[in-house]
């Protein structure tokens, strides 16, 4: 590479609004000058979960200073950058604008390229952002709005193997703690009671499990998990059904990335190293961490997981997906619409898991 590559990434898809200066060098050294996350929690908790109207509304009182805090952090002159990348979609209609705005501005006024990405590209990329990792690679996405499998061709080319077709993963987890009166967003709680609890003491389904190849279903399991519910009598059966569910989450997980896996090296037989990424939210769960490097074990996979802080929403991400695309001359115009639904896949059939908004 030719020269020095700086971007701004601004991410505001749902409940964080966040800013972010990444940097390659000319020997394609990448480094995180500053990535800048301001969460919405504590606005969000009292409606348990997330009100587009408010994020919107905390995305425009925010984002200025969540740009200047990121450009001052980075020590980079905001006129030297190379060009500014923006979350496009999927999420939020009411709250992806409000970054894309902020973007399309700063390009025009700088006269920078604009690049507008798809969330699900930033979170794609970024075992690239940490690490040399080579195309194609499996790649398995769980989040609050998401739930695939997806082939990591190149930049720009994804072929989905599997999709929740119905519930995501993320949803499941926050669903569940809600039922067990756990605050917004439950989620990460969820494996502290786990800890505590008997995972035997409730059986669950674990719905499509022997079918539809690695497709995921996750909405029999939270309706099951409602109606155990109503059998708890104390804490301890708290614990013991949030054990019950991580320990099917775990079940089903290791069922599907096999059948995940079986698909990728099908088609990619000459891959000398097959890689597998774990990536969004969910991937932060320390015991579907271990659950999945023993399925990479026994599968021959070498396992990725970014850290925890590039696994949620950020913007170091997006700012790297731009920095990906540019390199391929994949330049946007400012008249791009905001997308609150888009697939990573174009091609693949619709199912409602897949490429859809947070709400």
């Amino acid at each position: 590479m030719s020269k020095e590559l700086i971007f701004l990434g601004i991410e505001s898809s749902c409940d964080e609004t966040a800013a972010s200066i990444v940097k390659e060098d000319k020997k394609g050294n990448v480094t995180i000058l500053s990535n800048i996350v301001s969460s919405q929690i504590e606005e969000h908790k009292p409606f348990g979960g997330v009100v587009p109207e408010l994020a919107a509304r905390s995305h425009v009182e925010k984002i200025d200073t969540i740009i200047k805090k990121a450009v001052q952090k980075s020590g980079v002159v905001l006129e030297n950058i190379t060009g500014v990348a923006a979350t496009a979609g999927p999420g939020l209609l009411v709250c992806l604008m409000v970054g894309m705005s902020a973007g399309k501005t700063i390009a025009t006024f700088l006269n920078k390229p604009f690049l507008a990405i798809n969330h699900l590209e930033g979170h794609a990329l970024t075992p690239r952002l940490v690490g040399k990792v080579k195309f194609p690679y499996l790649l398995l996405l769980i989040s609050g709005g998401h739930s695939q499998f997806l082939e990591v061709q190149g930049v720009n080319k994804y072929k989905r193997l599997g999709t929740t077709i119905d519930d995501a993963l993320g949803e499941a987890f926050d669903k569940t703690a809600k039922i067990l009166g756990i605050d917004f967003p439950g989620g990460p709680q969820i494996e502290e009671y786990a800890k505590l609890g008997n995972k035997n003491g409730f059986v669950l389904p674990k719905p499509i499990l022997n079918k539809s190849g690695c497709n995921l279903s996750f909405a029999g399991l939270k309706t099951a998990v409602l109606h155990a519910s109503k059998k708890i009598k104390d804490k301890q059966d708290k614990y013991d059904l949030a054990a019950s569910f991580q320990f099917t989450i775990n079940e089903i997980l290791r069922v599907k990335c096999k059948k995940a896996m079986e698909l990728f090296l099908s088609t990619n037989k000459k891959n000398k190293k097959n890689y597998f990424v774990i990536a969004g939210g969910v991937a932060s769960n320390k015991t579907i961490r271990s659950n999945l490097q023993q399925v990479c074990k026994d599968m021959g996979f070498e396992n990725i997981f970014p850290p925890a802080n590039l696994c949620t929403d950020n913007a170091a991400m997006i700012a790297w997906a731009g920095i990906e695309r540019y390199k391929k001359n994949l330049i946007d115009d400012t008249t791009f619409s905001a997308r609150p639904r888009w697939p990573l896949d174009e091609k693949a059939p619709f199912l409602k898991g897949a490429g859809v908004d947070h709400s």
